[in-house]
């Protein structure tokens, strides 16, 4: 079988494997967690920075 015969095996194989998995919709789930992440400490990240600061500042000499 030529090269050519073998990749067109291969897409049509390929395309019924239930083993497959759904990459789009890990690498979605991924992608909407780091913008939650990132929106979070957008919000959050002056008021945990005085908190820090707080603590640092009683903690110190």
């Amino acid at each position: 079988m030529s090269f050519l015969g073998r990749a067109v095996m291969a897409l049509r194989l390929g395309t019924d494997d239930p083993e497959r998995g759904d990459v789009p919709g890990w690498v979605m789930i991924t992608l909407m967690s780091a913008v939650l992440v990132a929106a979070l400490l957008a919000i959050a990240g002056p008021a945990l920075e005085g908190l820090f600061n707080q603590a640092i500042d009683q903690v110190s000499p």
